[in-house]
């Protein structure tokens, strides 16, 4: 009446012991790195466009708004951020091209954070985007005068 089983076990013997996918185990038999919850993956993306945010904030010369996002990344990452020296920005296409480049890494920032439910990234990512949001469209009608 029943037909005998004729593929292998969901369940894999890793070095004499059993593991299945709902293991407590933190390591993947399959690939030989560690897994990592949502949550954790989340927080790693989070932190590194953070640390790319901040990476243009300091070459923006930015450092109010800098140290409020090393702030950020040091409590996602754990440890402070490397910080990158003030860029030497020549002219208006290249100050424009920062900013639109921090205003994107803001963006990105801000849906992680949201997803995450982190409110304190979230606001300041907001905030970022709105201040370089704000550059942007002083440089245009400067740019226009």
């Amino acid at each position: 009446m029943y037909e005998p089983i004729r593929t292998k076990s969901v369940v894999h013997r890793v070095g004499g012991h059993h593991s299945d996918s709902h293991s407590d185990s933190h390591s993947d038999s399959h690939s030989g790195y560690p897994q990592s919850s949502r949550g954790e993956a989340l927080d790693i993306q989070l932190a590194a466009h953070l640390a790319a945010l901040l990476a243009v904030t300091d070459e923006l010369g930015l450092d109010g708004a800098a140290v409020r996002i090393a702030a950020q990344v040091t409590r996602l990452r754990g440890s402070e951020p490397a910080r990158a020296p003030r860029a030497d920005i020549t002219g208006a296409a290249g100050l424009a091209a920062l900013h639109q480049r921090a205003h994107d890494l803001a963006g990105r920032a801000l849906v992680v954070a949201a997803s995450r439910a982190d409110t304190t990234v979230a606001i300041l990512a907001a905030e970022r985007m709105d201040a370089h949001a704000a550059a942007l469209a002083s440089q245009n009608l400067a740019g226009s005068l």
